[in-house]
């Protein structure tokens, strides 16, 4: 792709991206849109992706953001619920969607529908663990939900090119492939082992240098995929064991790196997903126009279909696996919370598709070995389009609604508060005695004031969680630490704008006027933390 279409792409999605934010249309149904109405202006480029460059270039990177955000404790935790869900449920959509596609559509191989079946197979539980932790869902279901998301694609990845390489003519047998499939996921995930612990000290290391370290950071990913593809493994999963163990070693690393880490990797997949559903809209007329003997209504026909058997196997999939293990096993009816029919409801409603489909849609090759066109690959792509979008728009705009109506327990905030409060205490007490002993060392004297200002601001850090348990304030609602913060901003602003008045009064210069303005964001980054939802 030339450098201008490039950058118009990203650009334009965006914008769009960040409109939609204002507005209460989903990002991806409002890039899809977009994408469709740029189709047909003039002048607009063609945008065509090189198969064999899609998946490492845009997997890799979402992956290890997803990887560095989960929590190990939790999965392991919830290790089966989520390998049933992200190992089990996968094949079994695969096969369920890529037989039904096979009954449905005459004249569409086999082979090419169980690709279908692979690439719709993934839910994106991202939408769905936002809207979960914006309504307070049980922290279990939305743990569970996240390490879906997270393994789902490995999975179906790993089954994709397994499928490919049969239908392309390259595996030898079904009981090969099987093979293949097992070989690459223990390869992937040894490999993510391997290369985990001195990628973590070599981070370690570079601690003196944020930008080094992430500058390191975003190399990972990419580095993880290759090494693992090369060896025939799976690069999906050297990925994500990778990630895991990398956010969950992230404090050894310094708080700057964490800070623009964090903003860098936000950034990134922000672009990425954004980029990829403007795709959609913008290969949209070209996959329509090549679906040959298909007709737009048969096809549309398809995709109706398509939806109804994604969305009904996903249940029939999810009910079982939740109740039968605790059927059968004693031990996990006394070890896991008693679980109601709502819960498989929400985690089944739960399985919108998102970017991972599309990606990998992106990613099927044009042609067989023997020159041959894939078959129906345009096909392919528009249902996994009409997929993801159905799935988006229609599961995802409904279940807010669907978790009101259930009434699910919510999350019991005061509890989770108290429990922030009583570990934060248990901390300030060891820092309070390490103060103490420190200032023991007469090459750690320091004028009182300084002394003092130590203390109160480890005090702070004290009393902060504990005011959130109290009284709000009855003219503006705030609790005390909320309207703290508040102010403390105001006071930071007011400081900013005299720093800017002399920079411009010639008074300082650039240079100090940076320096001073770090100052100032780290103090306000300290005194103002936004809440977790």
């Amino acid at each position: 792709m030339a450098v201008m279409p490039l950058f118009l792409l990203v650009a334009g999605s965006a914008a769009v991206a960040g409109l939609a934010r204002r507005t209460p249309v989903p990002a991806p149904l409002l890039l899809v849109t977009a994408g469709l109405a740029a189709s047909y202006i003039p002048g607009i480029p063609d945008y065509t992706l090189d198969p064999h460059i899609v998946l490492p270039l845009l997997l890799p990177p979402l992956l290890h953001t997803a990887a560095l955000d989960s929590s190990y404790l939790g999965l392991r935790a919830n290790l089966r619920p989520v390998a049933l869900l992200s190992v089990g449920y996968v094949l079994f959509a695969t096969f369920v969607v890529g037989y039904a596609a096979y009954l449905v559509i005459p004249g569409l191989p086999l082979t090419a529908a169980l690709v279908l079946g692979a690439v719709v197979a993934p839910p994106d539980a991202v939408a769905a663990t936002a809207i979960a932790r914006k309504l307070g869902l049980p922290h279990r279901i939305t743990t569970i939900l996240q390490g879906e998301s997270l393994f789902n694609d490995a999975t179906a990845i790993t089954a994709y090119k397994v499928l490919v390489a049969v239908a392309l003519g390259t595996g030898a047998s079904w009981g090969d492939g099987v093979k293949e499939f097992a070989i690459a996921s223990l390869g992937g995930i040894g490999i993510g082992l391997l290369l985990m612990v001195p990628l973590h000290w070599l981070r370690v290391r570079l601690r003196e240098s944020a930008l080094l370290e992430n500058t390191l950071s975003l190399l990972i990913p990419f580095v993880a995929y290759a090494a693992a593809e090369q060896l025939h493994a799976s690069g999906v999963l050297a990925v994500v064991v990778v990630g895991l163990y990398l956010g969950h070693r992230s404090w050894q690393v310094d708080f700057e790196t964490r800070l623009q880490e964090d903003a860098v990797w936000k950034m990134v997949s922000f672009i990425l997903e954004s980029a990829v559903f403007a795709l959609i809209g913008l290969q949209l007329p070209v996959v329509v126009r090549g679906l040959g003997a298909f007709t737009g209504t048969q096809a549309l026909w398809y995709a109706a279909v398509m939806f109804v058997v994604v969305v009904l196997s996903r249940f029939v999939w999810v009910f079982p696996a939740t109740f039968l293990p605790r059927l059968l096993s004693a031990r996990i009816r006394t070890r896991e919370p008693e679980v109601t029919w709502t819960a498989p409801v929400i985690v089944g409603w739960a399985g919108m598709r998102g970017v991972v489909s599309l990606a990998i849609a992106f990613s099927i090759p044009t042609a067989l070995h023997g020159g041959a066109s894939f078959p129906a690959r345009n096909l392919v792509l528009f249902l996994t389009f009409t997929t993801v979008i159905a799935t988006l728009v229609i599961q995802g705009l409904t279940l807010p609604a669907l978790i009101h109506a259930l009434k699910l327990p919510g999350r019991d905030a005061q509890a989770e508060t108290l429990a922030e409060a009583e570990a934060q205490n248990e901390a300030s007490r060891a820092a309070e005695e390490r103060l103490e002993a420190l200032l023991q060392d007469p090459r750690n004297a320091l004028p009182g004031p300084l002394v003092d200002r130590l203390r109160s601001v480890l005090e702070r850090r004290r009393n902060s969680v504990w005011e959130r348990l109290g009284a709000a304030n009855e003219v503006t609602g705030e609790s005390a630490d909320e309207t703290y913060r508040r102010l403390a901003r105001e006071m930071i602003e007011a400081e900013r704008r005299v720093f800017v008045r002399l920079r411009d009064d010639g008074r300082i210069d650039d240079e100090m006027l940076r320096t001073l303005l770090r100052r100032l964001d780290l103090e306000e980054a300290t005194a103002y933390r936004e809440s977790a939802s």
